[in-house]
């Protein structure tokens, strides 16, 4: 299987259409919020930072750490290995928020759950809860 579908609770508190709420839906799923108050979260950050004031067009990766860091999730690199880049299968086991490039996905026990199916990008690194 290479990912589930998983939209992080954003249809049924009412949002529609295509987003740019990546960040939103990773939070959502991964820490098991729902997707009003992650939104909410995410735009608030968005907000104090002079970002706007909305959570659609994505999030800064440093502001998105530091609201991961608050939450009590921490950085980590992703896995090496030789001749090849880290991809979502090679996560640890659990729950991790992984960054590639322009996207964040929750990943549980290796597999993206998205609304797409990102498993063949590149792992930048991931958050973990401590």
């Amino acid at each position: 299987m290479n990912f589930i579908f998983n939209d992080g609770g954003r249809k049924e508190a009412g949002f529609k259409g295509n987003a740019g709420d990546c960040s939103v839906r990773a939070i959502a799923i991964a820490i098991g919020m729902d997707y009003k108050t992650a939104y909410k979260l995410i735009a608030t950050a968005n907000q104090n930072n002079g970002k706007g004031r909305s959570a659609r067009r994505g999030i800064d990766k440093d502001l998105y750490s530091d609201v991961l860091k608050t939450l009590g999730w921490v950085w980590n690199s992703a896995p090496k290995f030789i001749g090849r880049k880290a991809k979502c299968k090679d996560m640890h086991l659990g729950t991790v928020i992984a960054r590639q490039a322009g996207h964040y996905v929750a990943v549980i026990n290796g597999i993206p759950q998205d609304t797409w199916d990102c498993s063949h990008k590149m792992v930048y690194g991931f958050w973990a809860k401590k």
